[in-house]
């Protein structure tokens, strides 16, 4: 039924929004003497959400974020000093290992003797390249693609550049934002996954209306089920 299952990366696969959230607690400490932590939370996430159109996702648009959010704050008084803290902590969270969620290597064991799979992430080219090789999934996975948005459009370019038909298409993702609503809406089956920790901006989206082709499980072991329900061989 599927030509490909696609999986979005970061918090299906591995972690990666606590990163982001330990780096912007640092934030918060460092901006104190400018402004309370919900102030500086609240400015930093409407900073990245405006930025999205011109730096797109990934971790050097988040650390941009930051120092613009910091400079603002302080009204242009943060030291450079500061700054490089604020630099420090981005490239700490370049170097931190990859770690996968619980049951993602075996779903993918299970899966990929009989499924093409595939990756469909948001990012920074480099970074989301160095964090597949170091999760060690890099020969499961057929296919890997890093987009700079995830619109219906998108989903509808990568599909016809593989000449996949909608309907013989499966995305796998936390986000119902990016990963899932696109999805259905060209006609292919999403699947969420729900992480713990989702960053707002992709939490904040209407998903009350009932789509064909959409699932939720509430971990990703329960996927291999779901394909046997849906399209058994």
């Amino acid at each position: 039924m599927f030509d490909i299952i696609a999986f979005d990366a970061d918090d299906t696969l591995w972690h990666n929004e606590r990163d982001y959230r330990r780096a912007a607690a640092r934030l918060q400490t460092l901006l104190a003497p400018y402004q309370g932590a919900a102030v500086v939370a609240q400015t930093l996430l409407d900073t990245e959400t405006r930025n999205l159109e011109g730096y797109g996702y990934g971790l050097k648009a988040f650390a941009l974020s930051m120092i613009e959010t910091a400079v603002s704050l302080s009204n242009g008084q943060i030291s450079g000093s500061d700054i490089l803290q604020i630099i420090h902590a981005a490239k700490e969270m370049i170097a931190t290992d990859v770690e996968l969620l619980p049951g993602v290597a075996e779903t993918l064991a299970t899966l990929a003797p009989h499924h093409r799979l595939m990756i469909i992430t948001k990012g920074d080219l480099l970074d989301q390249e160095r964090k597949l090789t170091r999760s060690g999934l890099g020969d499961v996975f057929t296919h890997f693609e890093v987009v700079s948005h995830k619109t219906p459009q998108t989903y509808r370019d990568l599909l016809a550049r593989y000449d996949i038909a909608p309907q013989h298409f499966m995305m796998i993702g936390n986000s119902l934002r990016s990963d899932v609503l696109p999805v259905v809406e060209i006609g292919g089956t999403a699947v969420h996954i729900p992480h713990a920790l989702t960053w707002e901006y992709e939490a904040d989206v209407d998903h009350t209306h009932h789509h064909n082709g959409y699932y939720e499980l509430p971990h990703i072991n329960d996927l291999p089920t779901l394909l046997q329900q849906i399209a058994p061989h």
